[in-house]
């Protein structure tokens, strides 16, 4: 009588309806969560991609041996900021991630118009290469050397939030062979 609220119906009824009621709300609980799992799969796919080269991310995301390769004709440049761990010495922890942040995100758009590859970055090390992992045959120096002009001309701009007085300079260096 509690589950039906003082009606007389049929205990088969009753539980028959509790049932379904009870995968009606399963259904969508596992919607739900199918939903957050491909919104996490996508996350994943995105951090892949940036991290990897397109397919090396999809070898290993198909789980084949990612095989390695050989590249005749390649750019690198490296790059740091002069004086960062005074300026981070000076500063506070989050000022300092802010600082690389900002200087980061601007690098990358600029990365963004020419024909190079972004490594890696770690602390204030950025690294960036040319003729691969999209072989470009001989244009790997210009771009990375016109890259290189864009990145100084737009440092030579550039203020850091939290001390605007202080001047950022970095220190570039470019391997070609």
């Amino acid at each position: 009588k509690s589950i039906n609220k003082g009606r007389k119906t049929n205990i088969i009824d009753s539980m028959l309806r509790m049932l379904e009621q009870y995968s009606s709300n399963l259904e969508d609980l596992i919607r739900e969560r199918t939903e957050e799992l491909e919104i996490e799969k996508q996350k994943t796919d995105r951090l892949l991609t940036q991290m990897l080269p397109p397919s090396v991310a999809k070898a290993l995301k198909m789980g084949t041996p990612v095989e390695p390769e050989y590249f005749e004709e390649v750019t690198l440049y490296f790059s740091d900021i002069v004086g960062f761990t005074t300026i981070s010495a000076m500063s506070e922890p989050i000022e300092v991630v802010d600082l690389l942040n900002d200087l980061y995100t601007l690098f990358d758009a600029i990365i963004g118009a020419h024909d190079v590859y972004k490594v890696e970055t770690i602390g204030d090390a950025y690294m960036v290469a040319s003729g691969l992992p999209k072989r470009n045959g001989n244009r790997h120096a210009g771009e990375i050397a016109n890259m290189s002009l864009d990145i100084l001309s737009s440092v030579g701009t550039f203020k850091m939030r939290h001390m605007p007085e202080v001047p950022v300079r970095i220190r570039i260096g470019l391997h070609s062979g």
